[in-house]
């Protein structure tokens, strides 16, 4: 089973929008998902601060900013 994690902070209306998104297409795909706050983390707010939302697949980079379901699905399945 794949891993899906979202780095996201408190407030960032693209974070929902993805989250919203992932979470749309989770049980049909069938992967672990685990959204991860950056708030107050110095060190993941220097890696991700500026890329929220960062969405990875198996600790492997996929997505920032905005989700492409075609993509993302592709990903997942492959």
């Amino acid at each position: 089973m794949k891993k899906v994690s979202i780095y996201s902070r408190t407030g960032c209306h693209l974070c929902e929008t993805a989250i919203d998104q992932i979470n749309s297409v989770k049980n049909e795909l069938n992967f672990d998902l685990e959204i991860k706050l950056i708030d107050g983390n110095s060190e993941l707010e220097k890696m991700y601060g500026d890329q929220v939302p960062v969405i990875l697949i198996d600790n492997q980079p996929h997505d920032y900013w905005r989700v492409d379901l075609n993509r993302f699905t592709s990903a997942i399945n492959s």
